[in-house]
């Protein structure tokens, strides 16, 4: 014996669970296109406004070179920027530039010129060290 019965069927609590929890997923699915959105417009905006914040923020000498922000990063001693110039805006590095306020302490002079002449005389090794989140450290073998 089957069970049937004619015409629509009255609707249940389940059915209407049902149908409210499609409503909820279709605006969380627009809620996440939208939300999407606004982070990369945002981020678009932010991007723009760095090279301005840039040249508020930093001594105005440093400013006026024109590097692009991002290729811009502090180490503050001994010397206080290291510019990757090109890193962000080409496919290639051009060059790797120092920057620091001249010094008015005679010991960080002396620090600065003697990172200087190990360049000129290309007294330098490219070395990698691997550093695990537990903090044991491996360094790769060329």
């Amino acid at each position: 014996m089957h069970l049937r019965y004619r015409g629509v069927p009255p609707k249940t609590w389940l059915d209407e669970y049902e149908s409210k929890l499609r409503l909820i997923e279709k605006r969380e699915e627009r809620f996440e296109e939208k939300e999407a959105k606004l982070r990369e417009d945002a981020i678009e905006r932010g991007r723009k406004k760095v090279f301005k914040m840039f040249q508020k923020s930093f001594y105005g000498e440093i400013a006026k070179l024109r590097y692009n922000p991002y290729d811009i990063k502090a180490i503050l001693h001994p010397v206080d920027f290291i510019v990757f110039n090109g890193l962000n805006d080409r496919e290639r590095l051009r060059d790797i530039v120092f920057l620091s306020k001249h010094p008015r302490n005679s010991e960080l002079h002396r620090i600065r010129k003697s990172i200087e002449q190990v360049i000129e005389r290309e007294e330098y090794d490219w070395t990698v060290a691997r550093i695990s989140l537990d903090g044991k450290v491996e360094f790769e073998e060329e």
